[in-house]
């Protein structure tokens, strides 16, 4: 089995670190360069950062800021939010970024995937996926754009298998139902995905005990698990959750 990650996540709004629930009433949670630095010293697989107004504000991600994070980080670093053209990709590597994030873009234009992979490698295109299920009672979900605010008719399986299709390396896919509730991870909706694709799957939303890392990976089928709530309150440390997962016998990087 490959080694599983731990990915700390910034969503970040007016250079601020935010966190809310399912994507809503919006808290004020640090500077997002003090953030990145502690969760890389403290053993973070990889960072993700997200401009989550960017695209609703249809305005570029924040290079300068994306640049100071980068400085204070060693370890992958991933950025999205608004991010829609090849020429912006290259701008946000060339800022510091190993990865770039795309949901909305690619949404309304799919051949951006395939576009970023040829020119920087699979490896570069992640895929974010804001999902919300259509039903209580269906394994069904419906992928969202706009930073969770505009649902579209599309399913979130169908167009993970797409996105993989068209040069997607990895796919993080977060759950706007369980998003901030620290509730747990939506198990069906990441084994749904990890099925049916054959790249990396991220589980997003719902972090709040130990217990349901565990659960994203070993009964959802994760390759990693993003983390933001459940760290930025430093309710458990990048550490204590890298042994706890050890403990239970999955593979990681301690």
């Amino acid at each position: 089995m490959l080694t599983k990650r731990i990915i700390s996540c910034l969503d970040v709004k007016d250079n601020r670190v935010v966190k809310g629930i399912r994507f809503l009433n919006l808290r004020d949670a640090g500077d997002p360069v003090e953030l990145g630095a502690r969760y890389s010293d403290e053993g973070a697989d990889e960072l993700v950062f997200l401009d989550i107004t960017a695209t609703i504000r249809s305005r570029e991600t924040i290079v300068d800021l994306v640049e100071k994070v980068a400085e204070n980080v060693f370890i992958p670093f991933t950025v999205g939010g608004g991010i829609q053209t090849v020429e912006q990709v290259d701008t946000i590597l060339r800022s510091g970024a190993d990865k770039i994030a795309v949901n909305t873009a690619a949404v309304q234009n799919p051949n951006l995937i395939t576009e970023v992979a040829q020119r920087f490698g699979n490896q570069c295109v992640v895929l974010a996926i804001d999902a919300r299920r259509k039903d209580v009672h269906q394994p069904k979900w419906q992928v969202c754009i706009k930073a969770g605010s505009e649902p579209t008719d599309i399913d979130v399986v169908d167009w993970a298998v797409q996105a993989q299709e068209l040069g997607a390396g990895e796919i993080m896919l977060t759950s706007m139902d369980a998003d901030g509730t620290k509730a747990g991870y939506d198990i069906e909706l990441t084994r749904a995905v990890a099925e049916a694709v054959n790249i990396p799957v991220i589980a997003s939303g719902g972090a709040g005990k130990l217990e349901h890392l565990y659960d994203a990976i070993v009964k959802g089928g994760a390759d990693a698990v993003l983390v933001a709530s459940i760290a930025h309150g430093r309710s458990y440390t990048i550490e204590q959750m890298k042994r706890y997962l050890a403990y239970r016998g999955v593979p990681i990087n301690l």
